[in-house]
């Protein structure tokens, strides 16, 4: 297998300016991103950055264009922090960010879409249905014809209020653990066999995939306590798939991220059926975990890059969707650090 290997970033700190790290928000992910983004902010630092921390639950974005910052690192997870609307809000305030655009953000946090454009784009992803009700939710798995299936929310990350049902009789208490975080629920075919994760990083312009993490999980249940909490969840970088397993995984994640016009970075994950050895996409994440359990740094070490390095190099490549031509000239005064 061939692994990519992903130049360090050379870059001058001081020209990046005055960086906020954006985290903690107000999300079901509060906790994950107050993990990340301090992270975060200790490895730009030590890189010389001029970082510095902004939680958005606890302050106005318009401080950022009062205090000068120049542009954002987010690592701020789930609803308000990579569903669109804060990308909308950096756009209007023309100040450069990582990862995904405002279109982007939206409809890869939307399960539902996401699967839509997938499917459109002939991209393997598990049967499901978007139901809004116990009764719903019990029809989908007769419908859906499987032994089991994933009950979760349809607009959530981090495995938050996620159920694997596998009796009729489970449907009402998974229907209303997911709908206790969105009102539309994701009912989604179960697929028994190995869990895989595939960072996509932008290279020249262009997204490249970065090596798959093979993920074993105690009895199978990567949920959020074995994601973030505990040592007991094996990751393997180097998967030790074969090679054409992981560069079909590859091709995948890289397709999967080009139909949704994702920019910067990005994490899919995809499921390896055991019967037949296809891998089907399960969803992507347009702002993914930068913890110590974390997998895009693990997946970037192996291609060259170090956790520090990572971030930096995530910086660098912050975008806007649009740049307005002098809608805030350099020399006006609010901008003053």
């Amino acid at each position: 297998m061939s692994i990519p290997q992903i130049a360090p970033p050379t870059i001058d700190p001081k020209s990046l300016g005055k960086v906020a790290v954006l985290f903690g928000g107000s999300s079901a992910e509060r906790e994950i991103s107050m993990m990340s983004g301090n992270g975060v902010l200790k490895a730009l630092l030590s890189q010389g950055v001029d970082a510095h921390a902004f939680d958005p639950a606890e302050r106005p974005l318009e401080d950022l264009r009062k205090e000068g910052f120049k542009r954002c690192f987010i690592a701020l997870h789930g609803r308000g922090g990579e569903d669109g609307t804060l990308q909308q809000e950096l756009e209007w305030l023309q100040i450069p960010y990582t990862g995904s655009g405002v279109k982007a953000s939206a409809q890869a946090m939307d399960k539902d879409v996401t699967k839509l454009l997938w499917r459109y784009k002939g991209i393997p992803t598990p049967a499901w249905r978007l139901v809004d009700s116990a009764q719903a939710c019990e029809e989908a798995f007769d419908y859906l014809e499987c032994s089991a299936m994933i009950v979760k929310p349809a607009r959530e990350g981090s495995s938050i209020g996620l159920t694997k049902v596998t009796d009729r009789s489970q449907c009402a208490q998974a229907y209303a653990l997911a709908a206790q975080h969105d009102n539309e629920v994701l009912c989604e075919q179960f697929i028994d066999g190995e869990e895989t994760t595939c960072p996509v990083l932008e290279v020249d312009g262009e997204p490249v995939a970065l090596p798959v993490i093979r993920i074993a999980a105690p009895q199978g249940n990567y949920d959020y306590q074995n994601k973030y909490f505990t040592d007991d969840t094996k990751y393997h970088c180097p998967s030790g798939l074969p090679a054409d397993e992981e560069e079909l995984i590859q091709r995948m994640v890289v397709a999967a991220y080009k139909a949704l016009g994702c920019r910067g970075w990005a994490r899919a994950d995809v499921m390896i059926d055991k019967t037949d050895r296809q891998p089907y996409a399960l969803e992507i994440n347009t702002a993914p975990g930068m913890t110590s359990h974390s997998l895009v740094p693990m997946s970037a070490k192996v291609a060259g890059l170090s956790y520090e390095q990572l971030c930096v190099y995530l910086l660098s490549h912050a975008a806007l969707d649009r740049v307005i031509p002098g809608m805030y000239p350099e020399d006006d005064s609010d901008t003053a650090a």
